[in-house]
């Protein structure tokens, strides 16, 4: 895990690679890569490429970055890991590649020298990387398919730029930071910013799943190699499974195969252990194939006695199967002390991610520099009650579908009304929930459409929302299923997942140069678990808890689902009336508060007449 960066003056009248610029870019991200750092620029000064290094694979000088082939042909600069490198380099070695390293990084650029772009179907890992092509003089990017991995770039026309933040782009100083009505947009609606955009019109997010190729004629390629709808639509044409047995023991080789490969490592690997069914399961599979392993758990003292602690459940956990494990206890003076270096780390607004920070922080100070998560079991085995309830209201409300002014109607007539007494989602009921995109809106949404002139200045509200098309990117996420679970999964991934719990825990994480792995976000996983999540007898998270060969604590399989909660509204009241709103809204306004300044956003505006759109 490290922090990467380049230029490409690709046009001829581009002005040569500024090497203080890219310096600058590069050590805005030292934090993700405290361990080394380099820096390369092509003796035309065309390009550039720079890197930090997290050690992980490979600590010795031969894992340096930029990387480049023995010819010099080939220059690399990655981020994140490659779970099956030694597969991949067996491969290559056996028609006759040499390598120089032990390195993953290597084994990208020997696969890239013989594939090409193709390489990406052969990866399994969470990644982001920049291959430089001196033959061809273009510039090769690309991102995983889940988007663990960030990857944003500006092209101005002239000059492209990359790197791993938005903020080390920003901290080069050669691009315009315009803002984005779509991206604050998009903030006010989901409580993060969803890609491909940013905050700034002049940066964007390079797709979950795609590729980016640019050559010095200005040759463009955006091609997308995974899809997530993709993956669900096909394996409804895959022969249902007839016997439960044979689902949960297909489910039990391929979780110990994704932790297997999640294992790998030259570091200490830890699990982040909550009193959750994810983490229980993924340290309980960890410590049956690697022996005693490290767990860590964040307590809040506001908590303590209460049914929101899980450091009890998860001590028991620990217990259970051998963990060496550690408690770490924070209370609202933590959080006060380090509020201030959470908002600067925080990469793009967000309305989440305290705790991953502060978990981060804990784990990096108890001496780990790796550490598992179990985001991505709620949301591919239906551990939300969205997987419920956004089916129930779309069956219940789309026959008012062909009556559209039914909803709109009630909306004009009830919005005010409603918000005095409940939540303002109500009044878009009828308008909004008789279908798959409408519902997901009301289920996970922040603000409501209509509310946005209220927050924003009007014009751009409309201006963001027509560029940001939410109602036709959600439909685009659901329209190739037929199977009302396989829809609601879809979104969860593509968008709740991707946008907030990737992202957030990707900065709050690298904050701390701590590298977090998901064994349950694994593209080899997906694939093989679609046709069983689209057949009748589809595995559930009670059987993913039932996988490790040593059973986990009845306080864990018997536990109700409460989600992972901290007290970030409580210490916020206490000293901030203005963040005494509905749910997150109060923490929404007060990251904008704390956001730089832009013309579009504003707390303090005068509410205006809502807009029909």
């Amino acid at each position: 895990m490290c922090g990467i960066a380049g230029i490409f003056s690709y046009a001829d009248i581009a002005l040569p690679v500024d090497r203080a610029e890219l310096l600058r870019i590069r050590e805005a991200m030292t934090h993700r890569g405290p361990d080394g750092a380099g820096l390369w620029i092509s003796a035309d000064q065309r390009v550039g490429l720079a890197h930090r290094r997290l050690a992980i694979i490979d600590l010795s000088d031969t894992g340096v970055q930029p990387m480049a082939t023995e010819d010099g042909r080939f220059r690399i600069t990655f981020n994140g890991e490659i779970y099956n490198y030694r597969e991949l380099r067996k491969e290559l070695e056996a028609k006759g590649v040499r390598f120089r390293s032990a390195s993953d990084t290597e084994v990208l650029l020997h696969l890239y020298a013989a594939r090409g772009a193709d390489m990406v179907h052969a990866l399994r890992g969470m990644y982001a990387f920049g291959i430089w092509d001196e033959r061809n003089k273009g510039l090769f990017l690309a991102r995983d398919p889940f988007g663990i991995k960030p990857l944003y770039y500006a092209n101005d026309g002239v000059t492209l730029r990359f790197a791993s933040q938005v903020k080390a782009l920003a901290a080069g100083g050669g691009i315009k930071l315009n803002s984005d009505p779509a991206g604050q947009v998009g903030f006010y609606l989901w409580g993060h910013v969803p890609e491909p955009y940013t905050m700034y019109r002049e940066v964007q997010a390079l797709p979950a799943g795609t590729t980016l190729w640019l050559d010095q004629s200005g040759r463009r390629e955006l091609k997308r190699y995974a899809s997530i709808p993709d993956i669900y639509a096909d394996a409804e044409s895959v022969p249902s499974p007839t016997d439960i047995r044979e689902v949960r023991e297909e489910l039990r080789r391929q979780l110990l195969d994704s932790v297997q490969h999640h294992l790998v490592a030259d570091v200490p690997v830890g699990v982040f252990l909550s009193a959750g069914l994810d983490s229980g399961t993924i340290a309980a599979l960890a410590s049956e194939l690697k022996g005693n392993v490290s767990t860590i758990t964040l307590g809040f003292r506001e908590f303590r006695g209460t049914r929101n602690d899980e450091t009890i459940v998860a001590e028991e956990v620990a217990g259970q199967i051998g963990a060496h494990h550690q408690t770490i206890w924070m209370g609202r003076n933590d959080f006060e002390s380090g509020i201030e270096r959470f908002m600067a780390s925080m990469d793009q607004p967000s309305v989440d991610g305290v705790n991953s920070y502060f978990l981060a922080k804990a784990a990096s100070e108890a001496g780990l520099k790796v550490a598992l998560s179990g985001v991505g079991g709620d949301e591919i085995l239906g551990g939300y009650s969205t997987f419920g309830e956004i089916p129930r209201l779309v069956t219940a409300v789309s026959p008012l579908r062909n009556f559209p002014k039914i909803g709109w109607g009630f909306r004009r007539l009830t919005a005010s009304l409603l918000r005095r007494f409940t939540s303002p989602k109500w009044a878009g009921l009828l308008e909004y929930g008789g279908s798959f995109e409408g519902a997901y809106l009301l289920r996970r949404g922040m603000f409501m459409p209509w509310e946005l002139p209220e927050i924003m200045d009007p014009d751009a509200a409309k201006a963001g929302w027509e560029r940001l098309q939410p109602m036709v990117r959600l439909r685009e996420t659901v329209e190739q299923s037929q199977s009302a679970y396989l829809k609601v999964s879809a979104l969860e991934l593509c968008w709740y997942m991707r946008n907030q719990l990737l992202r957030d825990a990707d900065w709050a994480s690298m904050a701390h140069s701590l590298e977090v792995r998901v064994p349950l976000v694994d593209i080899t996983l997906l694939r093989s678990l679609a046709p069983l999540l689209a057949s009748p007898l589809r595995p559930t998270k009670q059987d993913m808890a039932n996988t490790p060969a040593r059973r986990l604590p009845d306080s864990v399989l018997s536990r109700p689902k409460t989600g992972f909660s901290v007290p970030v509204r409580d210490w916020l009241l206490e000293g901030d009336p203005a963040c005494r709103e509905r749910g997150l809204r109060g923490w929404m306004r007060r990251v904008v508060a704390d956001w730089p300044a832009t013309p579009y956003m504003s707390h303090s505006q005068q509410p205006a007449a809502p807009r029909p759109w």
